[in-house]
């Protein structure tokens, strides 16, 4: 420690009728702040109060604050009568912007002291920036836990028309295309998001399960397709044999051989004994 620099701070400090020497301490980077008395109960010792005159733009606001409060509670206290957000602050205190763990005794801010306040443009837009990003991922990290858990759902359903169809049962091509609807929608939905990093991730993860479901469906559709001409083949089948089955019966009929009755109209010869004498 630089004992000559302790020394000159220590008399400037007793000099401008300051804190005496015991008073005061050096802070880690060599900054000599008034002492704290920890030792003292708070509670048995009044903190005075004052009143310091704070002008922003053509407006002076008038703030009673503790005297041993911090340039970052008067930005507090600010917020609300100048309608500047306490982090877009900048206290210029003696022609110099004071930090806000700068507290108000160490740096001589006294009662009626004047303070003006600047609103840092920079320093707003990006907290603007950084709340529109905030609130982006908030809602991005709904939206997908929404479209997980409908997928979620939806996966049931998927999976019993994969089984009807290997199963070769009857399959309805109106079930299968609203659900083929509903997940073209998810991604559609999921196609419009904006993401980085983890929710880009599981943006990706999502698409690639719709994917597959849907993919699932079109095989679904084209196996029930081949049930159905396996089945309309064999009735196919089945109709030719019948009819061919039913002309060889008719052929046979005709071919077969057909007892006649006598005719009614005919007559039968009759025999005689009477013989005829030729001369």
């Amino acid at each position: 420690m630089n004992t000559k620099f302790w020394s000159s701070n220590k008399s400037s400090a007793e000099e401008e009728g300051g804190p005496s020497v015991e008073h005061w301490e050096i802070k880690p980077g060599g900054m000599l702040v008034q002492k704290r008395n920890s030792d003292v109960n708070p509670s048995s010792v009044s903190t005075p109060t004052i009143r310091v005159r704070v002008k922003y733009g053509s407006s002076y606001h008038e703030i009673s604050i503790s005297s041993q409060a911090s340039f970052g509670e008067l930005k507090k206290k600010l917020a609300a009568p100048t309608g500047v957000h306490h982090e877009d602050q900048k206290l210029i205190f003696k022609n110099k912007e004071r930090d806000s763990k700068d507290f108000l005794d160490v740096l001589r801010v006294k009662d009626g002291s004047k303070i003006v306040l600047v609103e840092d443009v920079e320093k707003k837009e990006r907290r603007l920036l950084e709340m529109i990003k905030d609130a982006n991922v908030r809602k991005v990290t709904k939206t997908l836990k929404e479209i997980n858990l409908e997928l979620s759902k939806l996966q049931g359903q998927v999976l019993a028309l994969e089984q009807a169809a290997s199963k070769h049962e009857k399959i309805e091509d109106k079930d299968v295309d609203v659900l083929i609807e509903i997940l073209m929608s998810k991604l559609i939905k999921l196609d419009g998001i904006s993401a980085e990093g983890d929710l880009k991730q599981q943006r990706r993860m999502l698409v690639k399960k719709v994917q597959n479901y849907i993919e699932t469906l079109d095989q679904v559709k084209l196996q029930k397709v081949k049930i159905n001409s396996s089945i309309d083949g064999r009735t196919k089948n089945k109709t030719i044999q019948d009819n061919s089955r039913m002309r060889n019966d008719i052929n046979f009929s005709v071919r077969r051989p057909v007892s006649q009755k006598p005719s009614k109209n005919f007559e039968s010869p009759m025999v005689s004994t009477k013989w005829e004498t030729f001369d």
